[in-house]
């Protein structure tokens, strides 16, 4: 399965927006995982995830072509 990382704020700094092939990642948690293992500095962030410009808030299926934003908390005002 493809799908499509774009990143903002901090993170944007050490992970690349970019289109990765996964084989055995099939959730965002699980994703989340394999980033964390990638890229072991968002262990120590506090990030938010959204899939196809909705933030989850519990565990999603990742289908092919889907696209996750990784964010840096934000506020608005």
């Amino acid at each position: 399965m493809k799908i499509k990382i774009i990143t903002f704020g901090k993170i944007a700094d050490f992970l690349e927006n970019q289109h990765i092939e996964l084989n055995d990642v099939r959730t965002t948690d699980e994703l989340q995982d394999f980033l964390e293992t990638s890229y072991p500095i968002l262990k120590t962030m506090k990030y938010k995830v959204a899939l196809n410009k909705c933030i989850v808030q519990s565990s999603l299926e990742l289908a092919d072509s889907d696209t996750v934003a990784i964010m840096s908390p934000f506020s608005g005002g």
